[in-house]
């Protein structure tokens, strides 16, 4: 716009100029005057112009200020959806991972349970087979000149005598306890006999202790006419 406005002007002065050389002054001055006039209406429509393109220049700064705010608003709006979903991921992660806690903390409970029966099945077990050994107690020390003594870790200790008919005093014994797994276990024997691993595999298969008694009390008597 401020181009054609000065070409215009160049166009004014140069008519202005070949009018001159034809016309009288008087004629001239009244152009003169028309000319100020059309001056001065393009310099008021100069002056709008350019307050309108400074007004466009501003709107259309500010409609960029406007578009680059919009496009944070809608980084920021990306990134907190994001944000969100990851979040939400790791809350279902969370979730999984927590019921999956109380799966395995439900089996554990559930495998302590069974382990508690059985223990407790076994402890009766184990009761109920001492109680036996007890009640036998009397019965053996009758008949086969046995002694029964409880030592230490839960443990009995045999103890034979009346076997070496030199020596009648002479003891023949053996330790013998019940293990975790409910089986009899000889944790000692003296004088030793190789035959001790024997008795003790078949005790635990017949569950006949007098028989196991009663051998142990054989091998000592054979071992004491050697």
């Amino acid at each position: 716009a401020e181009d054609e406005i000065a070409a215009f002007e160049r166009e004014i002065k140069q008519f202005w100029a070949t009018f001159k050389s034809i016309y009288g002054s008087e004629q001239v001055n009244q152009t003169v005057a028309l000319r100020d006039s059309c001056k001065e209406s393009i310099k008021a429509l100069t002056e709008k112009w350019s307050q309108k393109l400074k007004e466009e220049d501003q709107m259309i700064d500010k409609i960029k200020e406007y578009n680059d705010e919009i496009l944070q608003q809608n980084k920021l709006i990306s990134e907190n959806e994001e944000n969100l979903a990851e979040i939400k991921s790791n809350l279902n992660n969370e979730e999984d991972q927590m019921k999956s806690l109380m799966d395995s903390i439900q089996e554990l409970k559930e495998e302590l349970m069974k382990k508690k029966e059985i223990i407790a099945s076994k402890n009766k077990a184990t009761q109920e087979r001492v109680e036996r050994l007890c009640k036998s107690k009397a019965l053996f020390e009758e008949r086969l000149g046995l002694e029964i003594r409880r030592v230490q870790d839960e443990q009995l200790q045999f103890i034979f005598r009346h076997i070496d008919h030199k020596d009648p005093e002479k003891p023949y014994m053996f330790t013998l306890f019940i293990n975790e797994q409910g089986d009899y276990e000889v944790t000692s024997c003296s004088p030793p006999l190789d035959c001790i691993a024997e008795f003790q595999q078949k005790v635990r298969e017949t569950n006949n202790f007098s028989a196991f008694i009663a051998n142990i009390r054989k091998a000592f008597t054979e071992l004491s006419y050697k």
